[in-house]
C-alpha cells in the first residue's frame, strides 16, 4: 500500500539549508534512507521548541520535497510551522538552521513570537 504526501505543508527549506541537509545525511551513517523532519513540541503559547532531525516517514506526516530533500512534518507541528523558511546560516561562531516566519514575523498561529 503506497502512502500519497500531504505536500500542502506550508514550510520552505531553502537551497542552502538543503545543500547542508544532504551533506549531514552523507557523513552520518545513521541518517542513510531517511528524511529530514522538522517539527515543534511543547505548548505553542509558551515553551515551544522547534527542532530538526533525521527520521523515517509516518503514514500521517506531511512531505514535502525541496532541492532533493524530503521535508518531513507531523501533524501536531504543522500548525505552528506554516509559513516557516527554514535556511542554514554558515557565519563563524553562529553556524546552523535557522527557522523563522517571514509570512507571519515573530508568530505562531496563536501570536506568539518564535525564532529557532
Amino acid at each position: 500500500m503506497s502512502i500519497e504526501p500531504y505536500t500542502d505543508s506550508g514550510v520552505t527549506l531553502t537551497e542552502h539549508a538543503a545543500n547542508q541537509a544532504k551533506r549531514l545525511m552523507k557523513n552520518d551513517p545513521e541518517a542513510a534512507g531517511k528524511n529530514l523532519r522538522v517539527y515543534a513540541e511543547g505548548g505553542c503559547c509558551s515553551g515551544i521548541q522547534y527542532g530538526l532531525v533525521f527520521d523515517d516517514r509516518h503514514p500521517e506526516d506531511m512531505v514535502a520535497d525541496f532541492h532533493g530533500v524530503t521535508l518531513l512534518i507531523d501533524p501536531d507541528s504543522a500548525r505552528c510551522l506554516r509559513g516557516a523558511v527554514i535556511d542554514y546560516c554558515d557565519d563563524p561562531g553562529d553556524s546552523g538552521f535557522r527557522i523563522s516566519n517571514l509570512s507571519r514575523p515573530g508568530a505562531c498561529d496563536c501570536g506568539k513570537p518564535f525564532e529557532a
